[in-house]
Order: C-alpha cells, then sequence, then structure tokens
C-alpha cells in the first residue's frame, strides 16, 4: 500500500477525531468532556485536535452533524399522502429516534446531543444563525406541504403550520431527554396530523424593499456540491435562481422560491464568517430535519429548494461573490449556464427571481448599449 497523500492523512486524522470524540461525549457528556482525551482516544496529538476543529463546541457541533446525516436505518416508515397523513409520519419518524425511557439504550444519538440546546443559548452569535436555521427547516416543510394540496384547494402558505408541527417535535426532544418516559409518542403524532386542518391566517406579503438588479453576462461554472434537502448532488448547472446567504438571513431563501419562475432551480448557498463553528451547526439542523423529511414526504412532494452548505466559500466564488459574512444575501440568475443577472443586499433573492423578462435578452441590451 502506497504512501497517503497529505489530503488523504488530514481526512483520516479527522475521521479519527470524530470517532474519539463521539465516544468521550457519550460517556462524559460535552461538559465533562477533555480535548486531551479525545488527542488519546485518537492516538494523536491536542495539536493535531485543533488543527482540525477549532474547538470542544465546534467538535460536538461536527460528532452530532455527521451523525444526523448517516442515511436512517431501514424499514422506512411509509410516506403520506395528504397533508395529515405526512405530518403524522414526520412525527412517527421524529419520535422514533428519542430516548423514550430511562432503559431505552438504543438512542445514544439522542443522548448525545441533549447539551445542544444549551450551547446555543449560551452565546447570542450562536443562537442568531440557529434561530435562522429554524426558520429555514419550516420553510422547507411549509413548502413540501403546500406541494400535498389537493387540486381543487385554494392555494394557500403552510409555512406557519410547519413552525407549530417543529414546535412541537422540538419540544418532545427537550423532554424526552430531559424526562425520560414523560412523552407519549402517540399523542405527539397526533397532535402534529391534527395541525395539517388548521387555518393560522398565513399569507405571503410581499418584500418592502427590492434592489434594482444588474444585467450580467459571465459564465457559470460551479464546484459539485451536495444537495442537503436531498443528500445528493445538487443540481446547479440548470437555469433558475442562486442565493447566497449568509446564516442571519436563510429566511430570504423563501422570497427566491416565491418569485421564480415555474420549473426554475432554486438553490440556497449557505456561508459563514465563522465556518470551524457554525457549519456544523448548520448541517446539523437542517439533515436533523430533512432525514425525517425524506422519510416522511414522497419524492414529488419534496421542497423545490436545494441547500448546499459552502464551507470553503467555492460556489459563492462562482457566482461573483468572493467576500461573504453571515449577513450576506446576493442572487443570481442562471440561464444558459451563464449568469445573467445579480443582485445584493437585503431583498436580492426577489428581485434576482421576480425581474421580468429574460436575463439573456437584458444582458444582450447592456451590451448593444454600452
Amino acid at each position: 500500500m502506497g504512501r497517503l497523500t497529505r489530503a488523504e492523512m488530514q481526512e483520516r486524522n479527522r475521521a479519527k477525531v470524530l470517532a474519539a470524540a463521539g465516544d468521550e461525549f457519550t460517556e462524559r457528556g460535552f461538559r465533562d468532556a477533555k480535548i486531551d482525551r479525545i488527542a488519546e482516544r485518537a492516538e494523536l496529538t491536542r495539536g493535531a485536535v485543533y488543527s482540525n476543529f477549532p474547538g470542544k463546541r465546534a467538535l460536538y457541533f461536527a460528532v452530532l452533524a455527521d451523525l444526523a446525516e448517516r442515511p436512517p436505518e431501514p424499514p422506512h416508515p411509509d410516506p403520506g399522502r395528504t397533508a395529515r397523513e405526512t405530518l403524522g409520519a414526520l412525527a412517527r419518524a421524529w419520535v422514533a429516534r428519542l430516548p423514550l425511557a430511562d432503559t431505552d439504550e438504543k438512542h445514544g444519538s439522542a443522548r448525545l446531543g441533549m447539551d445542544l440546546l444549551p450551547e446555543v443559548l449560551a452565546e447570542d452569535w450562536i443562537r442568531r444563525p440557529y434561530a435562522q436555521l429554524m426558520k429555514l427547516d419550516a420553510i422547507l416543510l411549509g413548502l413540501a406541504l403546500e406541494r400535498l394540496r389537493p387540486p381543487d384547494a385554494p392555494l394557500g402558505r403552510r409555512v406557519r403550520v410547519a413552525e407549530a408541527a417543529l414546535t412541537i417535535l422540538h419540544g418532545a426532544s427537550q423532554m424526552a431527554a430531559a424526562a425520560p418516559g414523560f412523552i407519549e409518542p402517540f399523542n405527539v403524532v397526533s397532535a402534529c396530523a391534527h395541525l395539517a386542518g388548521l387555518d393560522l391566517n398565513d399569507g405571503w406579503p410581499h418584500p418592502p424593499w427590492i434592489p434594482q438588479v444588474r444585467p450580467a453576462d459571465e459564465p457559470w461554472s460551479p464546484p459539485p456540491a451536495v444537495d442537503a434537502v436531498r443528500g445528493e448532488p445538487a443540481s446547479l448547472a440548470g437555469d433558475g435562481v442562486v442565493a447566497i446567504l449568509g446564516l442571519h438571513r436563510l429566511e430570504a431563501a423563501e422570497e427566491a422560491v416565491r418569485a421564480a419562475p415555474p420549473g426554475a432551480t432554486v438553490t440556497a448557498v449557505l456561508v459563514t464568517g465563522d465556518p470551524g463553528e457554525l457549519v456544523p451547526l448548520a448541517r446539523l439542523a437542517v439533515a436533523d430535519f430533512c432525514g425525517c423529511l425524506r422519510q416522511a414526504f414522497p419524492s414529488s412532494a419534496w421542497p423545490r429548494l436545494q441547500v448546499v452548505f459552502d464551507e470553503s466559500g467555492a460556489v459563492a466564488a462562482a457566482a461573483g461573490v468572493p467576500a461573504v459574512s453571515d449577513g450576506t444575501e446576493a442572487a443570481v440568475r442562471i440561464e444558459a449556464s451563464r449568469i445573467v443577472l445579480r443582485a445584493d443586499g437585503r431583498g436580492a433573492c426577489h428581485a434576482a427571481a421576480s425581474a421580468g423578462g429574460t436575463g439573456q435578452a437584458q444582458a444582450s441590451s447592456a451590451r448593444r448599449h454600452s
């Protein structure tokens, strides 16, 4: 066997650190876990641990994210066909992962996550992105529920119902961790299913501020990426809207979906000024929910939104956004493998998605008059 390359060695060491950290956090909990013991378990130096992760909390988020991204074990629950059925199936998939009694030892990953919320609450700079990640989950669930609407039913937004369902499910997770044996799974499933019939007076307000779009004529050659919603390679080559969103602006993804033409691919590319700690948190929040969504909803109802984690900033750079932060909001329209429109700032997603006419025509006109 030949010598490992530097990249292969780094990947192997990262995997060893994650495995060792998983064991340490499971045995001792986040608060009592020690980086020195994790390094000893991984048979690496303390410096090698910090060369892969900026700190213990980043490592904890990464361990939970890796667990959440693992495919669920069969058998999968049968997907529902109506909003009521799918909300019930989503709740069943969710509670199946929870430790429901003190003697329930098969749910080690759920117990491992007991310290997540305290760590989120400990710092405002983590709490704010986490709130936006919860909004993104609700948007994904609401969009999926809307795709199950009967043909003769009136149009209506379902994001508020999604928010109510996720409130119940996250509450169930916290109670299962804090008070094993307290929650009754059937009641959780029934409560979520009944939400489908609620009218929460949900509507989609027009964004108060829409910036001007700028015609462009630039090549679009994005790097390979994974769609976290579907757990498969993202489709970035087709016509559509690509939104570059910092973790403080994730709710703007809905503006792109609502305004985009029918059939257009909409992709939310998530970026942050602190990828070491916040990208694992984002991966965890989306994977934890989308794993259940894929079990509960038929693929035809999965939301018309791709989610890509851009830890290195490579996708953002390909879209002409080389500098990113948690407050970034920029969007480009893609047509025939070219960037034909772009917008920046608050409202950019709506602007790029809703601009009248084709971007190619606007770009051609700009070239003729330049």
